[in-house]
């Protein structure tokens, strides 16, 4: 793998450095039936806070993503492209080849006390899963979350994996002295239709119930109902059943995202397509055509029969936007001095 083709994008001396030095990697793999067939790549990291590109469509400036690749497999993953940089692929090697940065809370803690931070709301599930498979394992996410609490830092989660409530305790205590926002990604709860297109992930009724867990302790927890996939779930049936689970798990928000295509997803999502639903192939190129995103007449659509079904459900809506929401942070210009009058800046899902 080409680990030395990853540079850090700060500005300054370091930009030279490779992200992880390729002599230090260790590689390994468990004979346990939830890990078989799954090559871990065990690094140390040189920078565990990531800018987000200045052209990149999401209002957040920083992420956290203590893996590279992920095990839940979701054929639809729009981060399958990032692959390739390693000179992996999108497809198989996304699923099983996976990335961990094992210094990941001592950097971040590092990171932190720097004086050039300026104490930013992080978002993590913004690439890969956080609280996939690996995590069991190799338990870094206890040490970000508390290195987070120290710093008061502002922080949000994205998830389908249910064993973000092992940290629940964590949770809360970060909450207590900072914004946090938790949000279980459920878009369907079809199990068949899970299995054969998320087929490592827990079952959405599992994701939804750990919603709950999360709710009756007081957190926050919300619901991003995506991807919304054309003619697979987003029949009027198929989008009511999803929106009276999701109020029976108490979510405090909702928010639909429809199915992007990017690079990398594209293919590897068309090819389960034509090997699941051969009939919906020309279907899909008819409605994407060579775009990464749906008709905005399709998006709009969705949309408006989500935000219907919130109501009907009594869910509270929110946008991608707003489910992400840091009290007096701004984007663009960091955490608000004291007097000023700025209103919330909302952060997004993706």
């Amino acid at each position: 793998m080409r680990w030395d083709s990853l540079r850090l994008a700060d500005d300054g001396p370091r930009e030279q450095q490779a992200l992880f030095d390729r002599d230090l990697v260790v590689s390994r793999t468990f004979d346990t039936p939830g890990f078989r067939g799954i090559t871990f790549h065990e690094v140390r990291a040189r920078s565990l806070i990531s800018k987000v590109p200045p052209e990149s469509r999401v209002p957040f400036r920083w992420t956290i993503n203590p893996y590279r690749g992920c095990s839940h497999a979701c054929v639809y993953c729009f981060a399958r492209n990032t692959h390739t940089y390693l000179d992996l692929d999108s497809g198989h090697d996304f699923d099983s080849q996976i990335v961990v940065k094992v210094n990941a809370a001592d950097l971040l803690r590092r990171e932190l006390r720097a004086a050039r931070w300026s104490g930013e709301h992080i978002a993590m599930g913004t690439n890969v899963d956080c609280y996939q498979r690996a995590e069991g394992r190799y338990r870094l996410m206890p040490g970000i979350i508390t290195a987070l609490t120290d710093a008061v830092n502002p922080f949000s989660i994205l998830t389908k994996g249910t064993l973000i409530l092992r940290d629940i305790d964590l949770l809360a205590r970060a909450a207590a002295v900072t914004d946090v926002g938790l949000n279980f990604s459920v878009s369907f709860v079809d199990k068949a239709l899970s299995r054969s297109i998320e087929p490592g992930t827990p079952a959405p009724g599992r994701r939804l119930a750990a919603c709950a867990a999360l709710s009756q302790r007081g957190l926050r927890c919300g619901v991003l109902m995506g991807p919304v996939l054309p003619f697979l779930s987003d029949s009027p049936g198929q989008l009511d059943a999803a929106m009276r689970a999701i109020a029976d798990a108490g979510a405090s928000h909702v928010s639909p995202v429809v199915l992007h295509l990017r690079p990398g997803a594209r293919e590897w999502f068309l090819r389960w397509l034509g090997a699941n639903h051969p009939g919906l192939v020309d279907t899909y190129r008819d409605l994407y055509g060579g775009r990464a995103y749906a008709p905005a007449s399709y998006q709009r659509q969705i949309a408006g029969q989500v935000a219907e079904l919130a109501r009907k459900h009594g869910v509270g809506r929110t946008t991608p936007a707003g489910a992400r929401r840091v009290p007096g942070v701004d984007a663009r210009q960091g955490p608000k001095r004291a007097g000023s009058q700025s209103a919330p800046v909302q952060l997004s899902l993706l």
